[in-house]
C-alpha cells in the first residue's frame, strides 16, 4: 500500500506520486517507485512531495546550503565531516537527521590543486566551512568554489594549541607558536577570524591553488594514501616527529629497535619515468616491467590527457623491461624419469652444453638416500633453459627417455599456461 500526502511514513514506505509531482527531501525514486528515506509526515507543496520531520524541518541540509562541520574521519580519498551548523537556517545544527548528519568531501573538491590524500590537507577535529553539493544517496560537500570555504579553525596535533596562518615557507601555511609543528591546510579566508570575513582577506591564497608542491612539503604527502597513516600528520595524537609504533613497524617489516622518526625523509630510489624517460625518484624499490611515472605523467594519466602515442610507447618499454627481467631471472626445470644410476654430475654434463647452470639437484629418499627418479636444474638464462627443454624433452639418457619441463615453481607457475597455449 502506498502513502499519499498527509500520511505518516517511515523509511522504506512506498510513496504515491503522479507524473506531475516532483520528489523533494526524504524521498528517493527507485525502479519500483518512490520510497521514503526518513520518518515523518508526507507533505505536498507547489507540486513537490517531501517528508516533514516531526518538530522541525529547518535543519535538513539541502544542495547549495553552506554548513559548518568538524572533520570526523579521514579516508584515503575523502574527509568525512560531521555537520555542526547549517548557515541561514533557524535552529542551526540542532536535531539534524542522523541519515544526513555526515557529509563526504572528496580530495578533488578540496581546492584547485592536486591533493594525493585527504590527510594531506585536513586533519581530524578541524572545523570546516563547506557547501553541500549532493543530497542523495549520501551527502557530499565541497570547499573548492569559494574563498570562504575551507578550514576555519584547527588545533596543533602534538600540543593542542590553536594553529596560526603562515606564509613563511611555501606550502606550510599553518604553524604552531607553542611547538615546532608546521603543516598544510585548505584554508578558508575566514580562518581564525570568525563569520565576519574581512573584504581584503587573502588567507585563501596561502593554499597556493594551481601551484606545484615545494620539495620540502612533498616529502610529507600521502602519495595516494600508500602509507600506514594517510599522511605523517593525519593522526592528531602524534606530530610530524614521532617514533613509529611497534605494531606498525612490524607491518612494515622493520626492526623493533628502529628509532627513525616519522619526520625523517623516507628512502628514495632513483629511476626513470616509463612514459617520458625523465629521471625521477620514488619512495619504493621499482619493479621491472611495472609503470613508474613522474608527477607530471601521473597527473596526465589520472586526468585522461595522456595521448595514445605516449601510452603505446610506454607499453613497449614495459614489455621490453619484463622480457629483460624474465631473461635475467633464469628458469627452473623439472627433469623426470631419470635412471637410478644417473648422478648430478651426469645431469650437469648433459645440460651445461645449453648454457650456464646455477644449480643441479636430484631428489633423494630421506631414509635410504637413493634417487627418487627426478631432479631440478636451474639455468641462469631463460632462453638457454627453454632451449634445453625443446632439445632434451623425450631424449634417451642412461637408457631411459627423460621428461624435461619448466618447473611449476618457475616464475609463479606461468609455465603451465605456456604449455597449455602451445597445445
Amino acid at each position: 500500500m502506498s502513502a499519499s500526502a498527509g500520511d505518516f511514513v517511515t523509511p522504506g514506505t512506498r510513496v504515491l506520486a503522479d507524473q506531475n509531482t516532483s520528489l523533494g527531501d526524504g524521498i528517493i525514486d527507485t525502479e519500483s517507485g518512490p520510497l521514503a528515506l526518513l520518518t515523518g509526515k508526507l507533505i505536498l507543496e507547489d507540486g513537490v512531495m517531501s517528508i516533514q520531520i516531526p518538530g522541525s524541518t529547518a535543519n535538513l541540509p539541502k544542495i547549495g546550503d553552506v554548513v559548518i562541520g568538524q572533520v570526523n574521519r579521514l579516508n584515503a580519498k575523502t574527509a568525512e565531516i560531521r555537520i555542526l551548523h547549517i548557515e541561514g537556517k533557524e535552529g542551526g545544527g540542532r536535531d539534524v537527521p542522523a541519515l544526513k548528519l555526515f557529509a563526504d568531501i572528496y580530495v578533488t573538491d578540496f581546492v584547485d590543486r592536486y591533493i594525493p590524500s585527504a590527510g594531506d590537507a585536513m586533519r581530524s577535529r578541524d572545523i570546516v566551512r563547506a557547501k553541500i553539493t549532493q543530497f542523495e544517496p549520501m551527502l557530499k560537500a565541497s570547499t573548492k568554489d569559494d574563498p570562504s570555504f575551507g578550514v576555519i579553525h584547527a588545533i596543533c596535533p602534538p600540543c593542542g594549541a590553536v594553529l596560526q596562518k603562515s606564509n613563511s615557507e611555501p606550502d606550510f601555511n599553518v604553524t604552531c607558536n607553542n611547538c615546532d609543528y608546521k603543516s598544510y591546510r585548505v584554508l578558508s579566508s575566514g580562518f581564525n577570524v570568525g563569520f565576519h570575513i574581512p573584504k581584503n582577506s587573502d588567507i585563501d591564497s596561502f593554499n597556493r591553488p594551481g601551484k606545484r608542491w615545494s620539495e620540502e612539503a612533498e616529502k610529507n604527502l600521502g602519495h595516494d594514501g600508500a602509507r600506514p597513516y594517510l599522511s605523517p600528520l593525519a593522526d592528531f595524537r602524534r606530530g610530524i616527529n614521532h617514533e613509529i609504533p611497534t605494531s606498525v613497524a612490524r607491518q612494515l617489516g622493520r626492526n623493533r629497535s628502529n628509532d627513525r622518526s616519522r619526520g625523517q625523509r623516507r628512502e628514495m630510489y632513483k629511476t626513470t619515468c616509463t612514459m617520458c624517460s625523465k629521471s625521477t625518484e620514488v619512495p619504493f624499490k621499482p619493479t621491472p616491467g611495472k609503470p613508474i611515472r613522474c608527477r607530471e605523467c601521473m597527473e596526465k594519466v589520472k586526468e585522461g590527457t595522456a595521448t595514445k602515442e605516449e601510452l603505446s610507447a610506454e607499453r613497449q618499454i614495459l614489455k621490453a623491461a619484463r622480457a629483460e627481467m624474465l631473461e635475467s631471472s633464469g628458469v627452473k626445470l623439472f627433469v623426470g624419469s631419470i635412471s637410478w644410476d644417473a648422478d648430478e654430475d651426469d645431469l650437469r654434463k648433459l645440460f651445461s652444453t645449453y648454457g650456464e647452470l646455477k644449480d643441479v639437484h636430484i631428489a633423494k629418499d630421506r631414509e635410504t638416500g637413493k634417487s627418487r627418479g627426478f631432479a631440478f636444474i636451474n639455468f641462469s638464462s631463460l632462453k638457454d633453459g627453454q632451449k634445453a627443454v625443446k632439445e632434451l624433452d623425450g631424449t634417451d639418457f642412461h637408457g631411459r627417455k627423460i621428461s624435461v619441463q619448466e618447473s611449476n615453481e618457475s616464475r609463479g607457475g606461468s609455465s603451465n599456461r605456456r604449455r597449455q597455449n602451445r597445445k
